[in-house]
């Protein structure tokens, strides 16, 4: 495993990040035991993974807090969230201090290294700031988390407006954004931010639905083909992602995914979900691999660069949730 600074956070944490969320929920959204949940954890753990990341919308903060009950607390960087809304609602400083309470019952632990706003939009920030930050760092002072962070709401935030906004006031250690080799534009809106500040980047939405789900990359790259946003040439292709996969280049188009995020500046963590213990293995031997090549990755940018929202869906048990229209 690699491990690198956290940003002005100082935490030493694993390049890779085990996210408890996602389509999977460490199994548990497929029916797994909560056993095999632990399991995945534990697993990850074994391999080098010090980083879990977990919310109360995801269900697993209780299987994260019952895997840690073997391993060494304070060799673990734990980050969970509560988002700032109920039912469209905006939660009072009190139910967000009541959500981080259970949270560290649920994990068992009397602290987290990191909570997050989850999934901030734009249209709360300044609520957030007003009434909830203040709330939390008095929280924060009584040894309840180390550092604040936030979340974004990828599929909504297509051009990274709340971050854009949040930099000016700079009131959080850590961020996690939505990126992926075909959904580029934080290289040049966030990234510069987050590395100018020296603060903390996880990477979200690195591989989804669009990039696992047999045909489904062809199913997007044809509506944007249709749309004019891509040369009608991608069409004739079986795999549009193909000439990524040679000798010298990646194995496979999610070999590609994992490398291409991993290796840009400004990228601190990659975040991963799986609840299979052979996929666990597989993204991490993409994450510690080399970078692309230079002309493979030139190439994608060329094509791909004006993209965005490409890839960001909700997972399965949010399917309810509409995303906005990419670009």
């Amino acid at each position: 495993m690699e491990y690198t600074t956290l940003g002005r956070t100082g935490l030493n944490v694993s390049v890779a990040g085990l996210g408890c969320g996602g389509g999977s929920g460490l199994g548990s959204k497929q029916g797994k035991s909560e056993a095999h949940s632990v399991a995945i954890v534990h697993q990850a753990v074994d391999l080098g993974v010090n980083l879990l990341d977990t919310a109360k919308a995801y269900g697993t903060e209780a299987i994260v807090g019952k895997a840690m009950q073997s391993l060494r607390r304070d060799q673990l960087v734990v980050s969970t969230k509560s988002s700032p809304l109920k039912d469209g609602k905006r939660l009072s400083a009190a139910e967000i201090v009541a959500n981080l309470d259970q949270s560290l019952r649920d994990l068992k632990t009397d602290y987290v290294d990191i909570f997050n706003l989850h999934s901030l939009q734009l249209k709360d920030y300044d609520y957030a700031m007003n009434e909830l930050v203040p709330a939390l760092l008095k929280e924060q002072e009584k040894g309840k988390f180390r550092f604040l962070g936030a979340t974004e709401q990828g599929p909504r935030d297509l051009n990274h407006d709340m971050f854009l906004r949040a930099f000016d006031d700079d009131p959080f250690d850590v961020i996690m954004v939505a990126y992926n080799m075909m959904n580029q534009n934080a290289e040049d809106t966030v990234f510069p931010e987050t590395r100018e500040r020296r603060i903390g980047t996880l990477i979200m939405f690195a591989v989804r639905a669009v990039f696992s789900v047999p045909g489904r990359l062809q199913q997007d790259v044809a509506k944007r083909i249709e749309n004019g946003q891509l040369p009608g040439w991608l069409a004739d292709k079986e795999n549009p992602l193909g000439f990524l996969i040679h000798d010298g280049g990646a194995e496979s188009v999610i070999d590609a995914a994992y490398r291409y995020v991993r290796h840009q500046p400004g990228a601190d963590v990659i975040l991963f979900g799986t609840g299979n213990p052979d996929h666990l293995d597989t993204n991490l031997a993409s994450i510690l691999k080399p970078p692309l090549p230079e002309a493979d990755t030139a190439r994608m940018r060329e094509l791909f660069a004006h993209l965005t929202g490409f890839g960001l869906d909700f997972p399965a048990w949010r399917k309810a949730d509409k995303p906005t229209q990419s670009n």
